[in-house]
């Protein structure tokens, strides 16, 4: 079997990708695997990096403003456009692949759709609540529409071959324990908030972790892991100094610029203050982690929001949009689970309901059977 993958542009489209791949793989392995994606994209690193092959093709969106530097960079999308479906092409006919699968990103549309016209067996996977352009364009031209949530299918046609599977999520998420993790960060049995904002950090997430920080330092046993991001590392002891709060030698509070070791930190929580992105809400799920969720606005088509909202909806987490942010409310929601531990049960209960933890099972399985047909 041959099966090539396009998607790229964020760590959300690439690690479903790569989860995919790796299944396919264990289940057969004489499985022959290529990924399509941009060769300035994340795409281009991570995906060697996990042992695949990669074929570079050069895609770029349009930028809706009208401003001289959004000009310049439709001119350049454009130029690349008018290539990518003989690029394409190309690399479908050399490779010859059994199946082309999407998970996201500009470059899904080229290869997925080129894919399909061939006669080719054809897939996409949706990780958002909010289905992006490049899903919408391709769901009535492909043969398998995966979503993550239920909600997602109110976005597309009713004709079209949609499938709910989940997100992947990584194994070591789902295999660490609570007194494994705690046991390796050394932290005891009081409550824990893991809050963080990504690799750059997100400024609205370094004030939520201040100001709770100025709430619990030193007047509660509250044990708090804390990431700063890149860009928030030289601003967040001034947002602390800000609140009078001191966490130098609270041994309980743990600041850092990035988390490397998500599995742990997560499995130690009892709740979390985050972004939305799909791949950490899958995360939250499948760990039964409450959360406060501070959606990024910054996102195309504001899917985060979209994504936070069915956990909202569904009893598992708070969401407070950015330019709403509220410390003092953020304070008294966490109070009230740190005050509450049955309430922070049933928010938990509520996560765990939402997970779908066999995602790349359900989806081998209906592509195996896609295969099968004449």
């Amino acid at each position: 079997m041959r099966i090539l993958f396009a998607g790229g542009g964020t760590a959300g489209h690439i690690n479903p990708a790569v989860a995919i791949a790796d299944y396919f793989k264990k289940q057969k392995p004489d499985t022959e695997i290529l990924f399509a994606g941009t060769p300035k994209g994340m795409e281009a690193r991570l995906v060697p990096q996990a042992g695949f092959a990669f074929a570079p093709i050069q895609v770029m969106g349009f930028y809706r403003s009208l401003s001289p530097k959004s000009m310049v960079h439709n001119l350049e999308a454009a130029g690349y456009l008018a290539t990518a479906n003989s690029r394409a092409k190309k690399i479908i006919k050399d490779f010859k692949p059994d199946l082309v699968i999407g998970t996201g990103g500009y470059v899904s549309g080229p290869i997925v759709r080129c894919a399909a016209k061939m006669g080719i067996k054809t897939a996409i996977h949706e990780q958002n609540a909010f289905p992006g352009v490049t899903t919408k364009l391709l769901s009535k031209h492909v043969d398998r529409i995966f979503l993550a949530v239920e909600e997602a299918k109110q976005y597309l046609d009713v004709s079209c071959p949609v499938e709910v599977v989940g997100n992947p999520v990584r194994e070591s998420i789902l295999l660490k324990t609570k007194s494994e993790a705690r046991r390796e960060l050394s932290i005891d049995d009081g409550f824990c908030i893991l809050s963080f904002g990504g690799s750059l950090g997100a400024p609205v997430i370094n004030r939520a972790a201040a100001d709770l920080m100025a709430w619990h330092n030193g007047k509660k046993e509250i044990n708090h892991i804390h990431a700063t991001g890149r860009q928030g590392k030289e601003a967040f002891p001034g947002l602390l100094a800000e609140r009078h709060t001191d966490v130098s030698k609270n041994p309980r509070i743990d600041v850092r610029e990035y988390i490397d070791n998500m599995d742990s930190c997560l499995a130690a929580a009892d709740m979390v203050v985050c972004r939305a992105g799909a791949i950490t809400l899958s995360e939250l799920e499948a760990t039964g982690k409450p959360s406060v969720l501070i959606p990024s606005p910054y996102v195309a088509e504001n899917h985060q929001y979209h994504n936070a909202m069915v956990l909202e909806h569904h009893g598992a987490a708070m969401v407070m949009e950015e330019k709403d942010y509220d410390g003092q409310k953020l304070i008294q929601f966490v109070e009230g689970l740190y005050n509450d531990r049955e309430k922070l049960k049933e928010l938990s209960k509520n996560a765990s309901r939402l997970a779908i933890l066999d995602t790349c099972e359900k989806i081998y399985r209906s592509l195996e059977a896609l295969l099968k047909q004449v």
